[in-house]
């Protein structure tokens, strides 16, 4: 259960966790989604994002830790806390000889809706002109999109999304962007899991990244796709920059790109490198840090096998008498 209550927090969890049998599909998950922002889920196969979805949506009961949800909590209030909550888990499920229409007016029934918020729905997601249509003719976007309108129907305070976007054409993809965009300027929080890791990059703005049912970290997109970004040495000698770098900074990734030597760079600064080079007798003529995308972001962090930062700071000079790069803790300076 959750100790102390926070009402600028839409999805709030603590010490989340389930077990099946040995196996942990979720570990002691702490999230904390802020009221009105778009969150993105980001997590390999199997890394345990649809069994969070689950517990958070109580499809599943948590091993143990608490679940609260605009804040209220979950275990104690389902029947308040549910009807504000609108989701797509996975594939979504309709009949598939009834029309899409007729679909979302057999779930403005169970929620006790008119029959004129199915239409609403339909054209929030394009999908008005197709509405009388039978399911079983939908392609695989539009089974999506019928999807994300039956999240919508009650006008829900939380949108929890499950690959919102699988299956849409770039053009689909743009108006489902749109569409999200404009639930959160109205007030709605949306918390999305999804693999189209460019998509996320445009529309949220902050992203957790889990992976085997642990939380890596949390950030701003925007501060995410600065993190540790290697550096970009333009040079006229680029084996004796790349030499000069090895002995400063040994156990780093660095490669020679063109005319260019690129450097893993968790914790340089970007003087030192500078010195290091000069001291080196290397002529330097410019210094820059790559532009990652998300994807490549995403990799490194989950992939067992990335550069991490030095445990302890080099000493200042190495044995040789060459000189040795420094390093800080990530965020420190950079130039």
């Amino acid at each position: 259960m959750l100790a102390t209550f926070n009402s600028t927090l839409a999805i709030e969890t603590s010490g989340l966790t389930k077990r099946y049998g040995a196996r942990l599909a979720v570990d002691n998950l702490d999230l904390a989604v802020r009221q009105g922002e778009i969150f993105g889920f980001l997590g390999p196969n199997g890394s345990g994002k649809t069994t969070t979805i689950r517990l958070l949506l109580g499809l599943l009961r948590a091993t143990s830790g608490g679940v609260r949800l605009n804040g209220r909590e979950l275990a104690e209030a389902r029947r308040t806390v549910l009807p504000q909550v609108g989701s797509m888990v996975e594939q979504p499920g309709f009949h598939p000889y009834l029309s899409g229409r007729d679909n979302l007016r057999s779930l403005c029934r169970l929620l006790s809706l008119p029959d004129r918020a199915a239409d609403l729905a339909l054209e929030k997601t394009g999908l008005a002109p197709r509405g009388r249509d039978r399911y079983a003719t939908y392609s695989l976007g539009m089974k999506q999109r019928l999807g994300v309108a039956g999240a919508l129907l009650g006008s829900p305070r939380l949108l929890i999304l499950d690959e919102p976007t699988n299956g849409l054409d770039p053009h689909g993809i743009i108006e489902m962007r749109n569409l999200l965009r404009e639930q959160a300027a109205s007030g709605v929080t949306v918390f999305l899991s999804s693999h189209i890791l460019s998509e996320v990059s445009v529309v949220c703005d902050r992203v957790a990244i889990v992976r085997s049912g642990r939380l890596l970290l949390v950030d701003r997109v925007p501060d995410l796709l600065a993190r540790d970004a290697p550096f970009v040495i333009d040079t006229p000698n680029p084996e004796a920059a790349q030499a000069a770098l090895t002995t400063a900074a040994p156990g780093r990734r660095i490669r020679v790109e063109g005319d260019s030597v690129v450097v893993e760079s968790p914790g340089l600064r970007g003087r030192d490198i500078v010195s290091a080079l000069v001291a080196g007798g290397v002529a330097v003529d410019g210094l820059r840090r790559a532009e990652l995308t998300l994807e490549e972001i995403f990799l490194r962090i989950t992939d067992d096998d990335a550069p991490q930062p030095l445990a302890t700071p080099p000493s200042p000079t190495s044995p040789s008498g060459g000189a040795r790069l420094s390093t800080e803790r990530p965020g420190g300076e950079s130039g």
